[in-house]
């Protein structure tokens, strides 16, 4: 089983465990989540089906930490020599 199919698998059993139990709250309790990420997977869900409940990375790359590639294959040739 892959790391992505264990998340799915992990958000789908809170949704199915709230269906069953017709009880958000408890479902939530039981499977130690918050209402609002029963909310949000549930949401996520319908707009998008279930590859919207993949991890979805928000952090944007900073580009301004990088250095030109030039610069970079002269300190990698450097360390090589090492």
């Amino acid at each position: 089983m892959t790391l992505n199919e264990k998340i799915i698998k992990n958000k789908l059993g809170l949704l199915n465990l709230a269906k069953e139990l017709g009880n958000v709250s408890q479902a939530s309790r039981l499977m130690e989540f918050s209402r609002d990420t029963f909310y949000r997977y549930k949401s996520a869900l319908d707009e998008g089906g279930i590859e919207a409940l993949l991890e979805q990375n928000r952090r944007k790359p900073n580009l301004k930490n990088r250095i030109d590639s030039h610069t970079e294959q002269a300190v990698v040739a450097l360390s090589a020599r090492l």
